[in-house]
């Protein structure tokens, strides 16, 4: 699959944010409350909230701090890994949401900040993986900017469902012990100073090697009998 350009992962991404912003408009405009479509545990009508819950956020601070992270990393995983992104992104919105209604508190769960450390735990565990220039860049730059959320998997604050970062994150997790393998790495241009000459030098030439020594077509030096001795060995 074709790598998408930076600019055009930014713009796929804030796309993508747009349409969650559209749902808190919706419900600032119309004045109603979405709080129902997240993910309430244990109970049937909540496993809608695996498919909107992220969707949904319950202040203009929440979906602020949600939506920022996730058009820096969400572009970050569109640019770098080409290959995976999208089934990243769809099973850290499905594990996670899994997770949160099997085992979360008794409440709604809404926010997508559980997709967001869902891709920035992708981030940072593939680039152990890979270890590859662009990976270990976008990792660097993503622990720069959100690096406490490896702390924000643990509960907190009252309020807050640490249990769709947790989940988010372990999904993150399992998608790059699984998948880190998928995405071609990128070539490393090789400059001319790197590259050994192969030919004899102009002034010596091959007169440094000893009588009977060539060279094969791999650029290794043996030793070949020469004519005097062929005859000594036909006498």
């Amino acid at each position: 699959m074709k790598t998408t350009s930076l600019k055009n992962s930014i713009l796929i991404t804030a796309f993508a944010v747009g349409f969650i912003w559209c749902f808190k408009a919706f419900e600032l405009n119309f004045n109603v409350d979405l709080s129902w479509l997240g993910v309430y545990p244990l109970a049937l009508p909540g496993l809608v909230g695996i498919i909107t819950a992220p969707l949904i956020h319950g202040s203009l601070e929440h979906i602020f701090n949600n939506t920022l992270p996730m058009l820096v990393l969400g572009s970050f995983l569109i640019y770098g890994y080409p290959k995976t992104r999208w089934r990243v992104l769809i099973t850290v919105w499905l594990l996670s949401g899994i997770g949160v209604w099997l085992f979360g508190r008794e409440s709604f769960h809404i926010g997508a900040s559980g997709l967001t450390h869902g891709v920035f735990f992708y981030l940072f565990v593939v680039s152990i993986f890979r270890r590859d220039h662009r990976s270990v860049v976008l990792m660097m730059i993503a622990f720069f900017m959100y690096g406490g959320m490896t702390m924000s998997i643990f509960p907190r604050q009252e309020g807050i469902s640490f249990e769709y970062h947790l989940f988010g994150a372990l999904a993150g997790v399992l998608c790059a012990c699984l998948w880190h393998s998928l995405d071609p790495k990128p070539t490393v241009k090789a400059y001319s100073w790197e590259v050994e000459p192969k030919s004899e030098d102009p002034i010596i030439g091959d007169q440094w090697r000893l009588d009977g020594q060539a060279e094969d077509n791999e650029g290794n030096i043996k030793t070949v009998p020469n004519e005097k001795e062929n005859m000594n060995d036909q006498r």
